[in-house]
């Protein structure tokens, strides 16, 4: 009896811990190819987008940019991650996706390695983005490229932002000013 008893008491501890994981648990790779590890934006608010280069909504580095030019710093960062999982709209390499960034929109905010948002190969981050089971928050389904997710300081998933929502949007800028959680 005490035996079974231990076994369930273990088994929703496991279940527990694996839905409290937290963003900063992960580590991606920098479109250069260096560890980058999300715990070193710990009390920050992240928003996590996923990027292409030649996507009907690329355009939306523009206003990224300029958000992180006007918020970035010690409060807030954005962290775009090349997907190439919609219509073969990234097809680049890193180092065609950092001169693009860099030369059609002057982009200075963190770039990582490009990943699979969706699918049998989704990145980790990803699943935990996107399943409430990991992020124990919401469930979603990255719909396109420019999908943002909204991470607050505490490293907990706030809000999920529609594709076509520019960066811009005063929903989007309320929460980076503001900081409340809804």
């Amino acid at each position: 009896m005490k035996t079974t008893l231990f076994l369930i008491l273990l088994s929703l501890g496991v279940a527990t811990a694996q839905s409290q994981t937290s963003f900063y648990d992960f580590t991606v790779k920098t479109l250069e190819g260096e560890p980058f590890e999300l715990s070193s934006l710990r009390g920050k608010k992240v928003m996590v987008v996923n990027t292409a280069s030649k996507c009907g909504l690329t355009p939306q580095y523009e206003q990224l940019q300029a958000i992180y030019e006007q918020y970035g710093g010690d409060d807030f960062e954005i962290i775009g991650f090349p997907a190439n999982n919609f219509m073969n709209q990234e097809p680049g390499t890193a180092e065609e996706i950092a001169e693009f960034c860099q030369l059609n929109y002057g982009v200075t905010f963190p770039m990582m390695e490009k990943i699979s948002v969706k699918g049998d190969d989704q990145h980790p981050l990803y699943q935990w983005l996107t399943q409430k089971s990991k992020n124990g928050v919401t469930e979603s389904k990255v719909q396109w490229n420019f999908q943002k997710y909204l991470i607050g300081p505490d490293g907990r998933l706030e809000k999920v932002i529609p594709p076509k929502t520019k960066p811009d949007d005063s929903e989007i800028i309320d929460w980076i000013t503001s900081g409340a959680n809804e």
